[in-house]
């Protein structure tokens, strides 16, 4: 027995994990690290701004756009990730696979 065929039989026993990572944990990373890489990136700014030195205010604003562009991605990972396991279950004749997205879907 594979994977795919182990979670599909043990949905039910899964459910208050899945449940947890799907309605606890992903959450907190999902708007946690994003709002963390901003603060950070604004306090870098401010020293540098306070410090009144062009070559590290410039190497902070480059910082912070980088540490703002990461914050978008992870803040769209889940979403990105939760669409594409959409198109791959519309598009797979598979019932092991159709199996467990109805078990993600369904925490």
């Amino acid at each position: 027995m594979d994977f795919i065929q182990l979670m599909a039989a043990d949905c039910e026993d899964l459910m208050p994990i899945i449940r947890f990572i799907k309605l606890g944990v992903l959450p907190i990373i999902q708007i946690g690290i994003p709002i963390i890489l901003i603060v950070m990136g604004t306090i870098d700014l401010g020293k540098a701004v306070l410090s009144s030195d062009d070559k590290e205010i410039k190497a902070s604003t480059t910082r912070l756009l980088k540490r703002a562009i990461a914050a978008v991605a992870v803040f769209f990972a889940y979403t990105i990730v939760n669409a594409i396991m959409g198109l791959l279950k519309s598009d797979s004749n598979d019932i092991n696979t159709t199996d467990w997205a109805t078990c993600w879907d369904n925490s």
